[in-house]
C-alpha cells in the first residue's frame, strides 16, 4: 500500500511529463511544477492532515532562494559560459574548413572516405568544442552537399554527420560532464579523464562501421577520378590538423598536468579559439559580437534550464522523492546488476522526449545515492549514463542534433531519411554501453592513474 506521499510523488512526476507535451518551455515547467506542488503539499499537511514527508510549511520557499544562489556562486559552473564560447568561436575560426578540405583530399580517394573523414573530424572537434550544435550544423554544411554529390545514401550521409557531431557531448571538455560533475559534487577532472577512453572507443566503433557499411553495402560508391596523394598533400593535412590538436593539447593537458583547474582551462580554451580566429583572419568585431551573444543565450538557455530543475529537485526531496526512487530500485528483483540496467534503461527511453539536461538534472541525483550504496564506482555509473544520454541526441522525437541536422540538410534529404540513417549509429552507441558496462576500467584505469582514485562519493 502506499503512503501519502508517494502518491504525491508520483503525481508530481506525472503532471511534469503532462506538462512537457504542452509546448511550453522545459524551464517553466519546472519551476510551475514545483511551485504548485509545494502548496498542495503544504496545503495537504496543515489544512487536510496528509503525511508529506518533510513539506509541512512554506520555507520550502526559502530553500528555493538558498539553493538557487549555491547554484550562481557556483565557481565550477563559469567554465559554461567559456567552453560555449570557445566552441562558438573555434566555429568560426575556419579551422573546420581547412581539415575538410583535406581530409577530403586525403581520404576521398577510398570507398567511404568522406564518411571516414567526417567521422574524425568529428573527433577533432568534440575535443576541442563540446558544443553539438555548432558541430552538426558545421559538419552537415561542409559534408553534406560532398556526399550528395559523390552519390551517397542519404540515409548513411545523415547518420554520419549527426553521430559524429554529437560526440562533443561526451569526448571532453564536455558541459554534459562539468554539470553531471556538479550536481553530484564530484571532480570534473576526474569524470573528464573517465569519459576521455569511452568517447574515443565510440568513435572508432564508428569508424569500423563506416568502413564495414561502405565495403559491404552500396550506400557509398568507389570514386572515380582520384589525384595521387602526394606529400605536400599529406603535409598540409598535418599543418591543418595542429592547431586544434594544440587546443586540446592545451586545455585537456593543462588539466592532466595540474597546472590548470577545469575552470581555468576553459578561459585557457577560449582565448585559445578566439587566437585561432585571429590567426586565420577570421575575427572582427561583428563576429565577437556575435559570438558574445550567442554565448549569452546559450548559456541563459541553460542556468534557465538549472534553476526550474533546481526547484523542481527541491520539492520532490522534501516530499520524500529520494526515499521513494531508492525503496522502488531496491525492489527490483535483478540483483545490483539489474538495477544499473533498468536506470539506463529509463535514461535511454526519457531520452526518445527530454533532452539531456533534463534527465542530468533530475533523474542522475536521484538515482547516484542507490548507486553508490550498491557499491558500484561513481565514476564509472556516471560515464556510463553519459554514454546512454548521448543516444537521446539521435533517438526521435526529440533528437536535437537531428533538428540541427534537418535545419541546413540538402532539400532532397527527407526527416524519413534521416530517421533511418541514425538506427546503426544508435545501434553503435548501445554496443559502447554494453562494453563499458561489461568492462569498467575503461573508465576506471584512466583515473586510478591520474587521481589514484576509481570512484568519487556522492554528494549527501
Amino acid at each position: 500500500m502506499l503512503e501519502t506521499y508517494e502518491f504525491i510523488v508520483i503525481a508530481m512526476l506525472l503532471t511534469f511529463i503532462a506538462l512537457l507535451f504542452t509546448g511550453f518551455p522545459v524551464a517553466w515547467v519546472l519551476a510551475g511544477t514545483a511551485i504548485l506542488y509545494s502548496i498542495i503539499g503544504v496545503f495537504g499537511s496543515e489544512v487536510l492532515g496528509w503525511d508529506t514527508f518533510f513539506l509541512t510549511d512554506f520555507r520550502i520557499w526559502g530553500i528555493f532562494v538558498q539553493r538557487i544562489y549555491a547554484q550562481m556562486s557556483n565557481w565550477i559552473l563559469v567554465a559554461l559560459p567559456m567552453f560555449v564560447f570557445m566552441g562558438l568561436m573555434l566555429e568560426r575560426s575556419g579551422v573546420t574548413e581547412k581539415l575538410m578540405t583535406n581530409f577530403v583530399q586525403l581520404f576521398g580517394r577510398f570507398r567511404g572516405g568522406l564518411a571516414l573523414a567526417v567521422v574524425l573530424i568529428g573527433i577533432l572537434l568534440a575535443a576541442s568544442t563540446g558544443i553539438v550544435g555548432a558541430s552538426v550544423v558545421l559538419l552537415a554544411m561542409l559534408s553534406m552537399p560532398v556526399m550528395m554529390e559523390h552519390r551517397y545514401g542519404k540515409g548513411f550521409a545523415s547518420g554520419v554527420v549527426a553521430s559524429a557531431g554529437t560526440l562533443g557531448i561526451l569526448i571532453p571538455p564536455s558541459i554534459m560532464l562539468i554539470i553531471m560533475a556538479d550536481q553530484l559534487s564530484m571532480s570534473v577532472g576526474e569524470l573528464f579523464f573517465g569519459a576521455l577512453i569511452p568517447g574515443l572507443l565510440l568513435g572508432l566503433i564508428y569508424v569500423l562501421f563506416v568502413l564495414v557499411a561502405a565495403r559491404f553495402s552500396g550506400v557509398a560508391p568507389k570514386p572515380g577520378n582520384l589525384q595521387p596523394i602526394t606529400g605536400r598533400l599529406v603535409f598540409d593535412t598535418l599543418l591543418a590538423v595542429l592547431p586544434p590538436f594544440l587546443l586540446i593539447l592545451a586545455v585537456l593537458g593543462s588539466i592532466f598536468f595540474g597546472i590548470a583547474t577545469p575552470t581555468e582551462a576553459s578561459g585557457l580554451g577560449a582565448f585559445g579559439a578566439t587566437l585561432l580566429a585571429l590567426a586565420n583572419r577570421k575575427l572582427d568585431l561583428a563576429t565577437l559580437k556575435d559570438v558574445c551573444l550567442k554565448t549569452t543565450t546559450t548559456t541563459a538557455f541553460i542556468f534557465g534550464i538549472f534553476l526550474g530543475a533546481t526547484m523542481f529537485a527541491v520539492v520532490l526531496r522534501q516530499l520524500g522523492g529520494d526515499e521513494f526512487i531508492a525503496h522502488s530500485l531496491h525492489s527490483i528483483p535483478f540483483g545490483p546488476n539489474g538495477i544499473v540496467l533498468v536506470i539506463l534503461g529509463i535514461a535511454f527511453i526519457a531520452g526518445f522526449f527530454l533532452d539531456w539536461l533534463e534527465i542530468s538534472l533530475i533523474i542522475l541525483p536521484l538515482v547516484a545515492p542507490v548507486i553508490t550504496e550498491l557499491g558500484f564506482p561513481l565514476v564509472w555509473f556516471v560515464v556510463l549514463f553519459a554514454v546512454t544520454l548521448q543516444t537521446s541526441f539521435l533517438t526521435p522525437p526529440v533528437g536535437f542534433s537531428l533538428f540541427y541536422l534537418k535545419g541546413v540538410a540538402p532539400p532532397e534529404v527527407t526527416t524519413l531519411d534521416i530517421y533511418r540513417g541514425v538506427v546503426p549509429f544508435v545501434l553503435c552507441q548501445v554496443l559502447a554501453v554494453a562494453l563499458v558496462f561489461e568492462f569498467p576500467q575503461i573508465v576506471l584505469w584512466l583515473p586510478s592513474v591520474m587521481f589514484g582514485a576509481s570512484a568519487t562519493p556522492v554528494a549527501n
